[in-house]
C-alpha cells in the first residue's frame, strides 16, 4: 500500500501542467529569464529616443513628425482631433478589412504553396517544370504587378488579395521545397527497405521532415503578405490600414498615419506569433529537442 502511494506521488510530480496551470507555469518561467525585461528596456529606449527627437529636443526634420505624446492623446481620446482613435468605428473597420484580406491571401498562399513546394522537393519532374517559372516571377517587385492586377481583376478586393497572395506564395513554396531537400536520404532508404509505398513515404517522411522549414517560411510569409497588402491598399483600395496611412499622408494629417503604422506592426507581430505557436503545437517533438539543448 505504501509503495503504491509513493508511486502515485511520483506520478503526480512528473505530470506536466495543464490548462491554467500550464499558462501560469509558462509565465513564471518566462519571468525567470532576462527576455521580458530586455524587451521592455528595448521598447522603453525606443520610445524615449522617439520622444527626445520629436518633442524633447525638437531635432530638425523630426519636428514634422508627431511625437509619442501627441499620438497617445489622439489614439486614446474619445474625440480625436485628427479623426482616428480606439473609440472610433472607422479605426476598427480599417483593421477588420486588412485582417480579412490577409486571412484570405495567407490561406491561398499556404494551400497552394506548401503542397507545391513539397512536390517540387520530392519529385524531380515537378521541380523541373515549376521551379524555372517560380524563379522567373519571384524577382519582379510586387508594385510592378499592380497595373496588371487592376486590369485583370475587377473591383478593389481582387487586386489587393492577389498581390498579397503572390508575394506570400513565393516564400511559402521555396521554404517547403528546401524543407524536403533538408531530409536525410537515409530516411527514404529506410522507408523503402521497410516496404513503404510512395504515399506512406510522403505522409510519414516528407511532410514531417519538412515541417520546420515550412513553418519558418510561413512566419516569413505572413510578414511579406502584410507589407505587400499595405502596398496594394495604398494603390488600389478604399479601406484598410494601408489606405489609412496613404490617405492620412495625402490629407497632411500625420497622427493617423503613425497610428496606422504602429497598429500594422502590432497586428503583424501578433499574426507571426500565432503562426509560431501553431508550428510549436504541430512540432512538439522539435520543441522538446530544442528545450533539451537549452535553445
Amino acid at each position: 500500500m505504501a509503495t503504491q502511494q509513493v508511486a502515485t506521488g511520483r506520478q503526480r510530480r512528473t505530470e506536466a501542467p495543464k490548462g491554467l496551470d500550464l499558462v501560469q507555469y509558462r509565465i513564471v518561467k518566462a519571468l525567470s529569464t532576462p527576455t521580458p525585461y530586455l524587451t521592455a528596456i528595448g521598447v522603453g529606449l525606443w520610445l524615449f529616443t522617439y520622444w527626445i527627437l520629436c518633442e524633447g529636443l525638437e531635432v530638425w526634420r523630426f519636428t514634422k513628425l508627431p511625437g509619442p505624446v501627441a499620438i497617445s492623446k489622439d489614439w486614446f481620446s474619445p474625440e480625436p482631433f485628427q479623426g482616428i482613435s480606439i473609440f472610433t468605428a472607422e479605426y476598427y473597420e480599417h483593421i477588420r478589412v486588412s485582417c480579412q484580406r490577409i486571412a484570405i491571401a495567407f490561406a491561398i498562399a499556404t494551400g497552394v504553396g506548401v503542397p507545391l513546394g513539397l512536390f517540387m522537393g520530392w519529385s524531380r519532374k515537378v521541380r523541373d517544370f515549376a521551379f524555372p517559372l517560380l524563379e522567373l516571377f519571384r524577382p519582379i517587385p510586387i508594385l510592378a504587378w499592380v497595373p496588371l492586377s487592376i486590369l485583370l481583376l475587377p473591383g478593389f478586393e481582387g487586386p489587393v488579395i492577389f498581390l498579397a497572395t503572390l508575394a506570400s506564395l513565393f516564400v511559402t513554396t521555396l521554404n517547403a521545397m528546401l524543407g524536403v531537400d533538408s531530409i536525410d536520404d537515409d530516411y527514404f532508404r529506410a522507408a523503402g527497405c521497410l516496404g513503404s509505398s510512395k504515399w506512406d513515404v510522403f505522409k510519414n517522411v516528407v511532410v514531417p521532415g519538412a515541417l520546420p522549414f515550412i513553418f519558418t517560411g510561413l512566419q516569413i510569409s505572413i510578414g511579406v503578405a502584410w507589407f505587400s497588402l499595405v502596398a496594394a491598399e495604398m494603390v488600389s483600395g478604399d479601406l484598410g490600414l494601408g489606405y489609412l496611412i496613404v490617405d492620412a499622408y495625402m490629407n497632411n494629417v500625420t497622427v493617423p498615419m503613425v497610428i496606422g503604422m504602429i497598429t500594422l506592426g502590432f497586428i503583424g507581430y501578433v499574426t507571426s506569433v500565432m503562426v509560431r505557436i501553431l508550428g510549436d503545437k504541430l512540432m512538439d517533438w522539435q520543441v522538446r529537442e530544442l528545450a533539451q539543448q537549452d535553445r
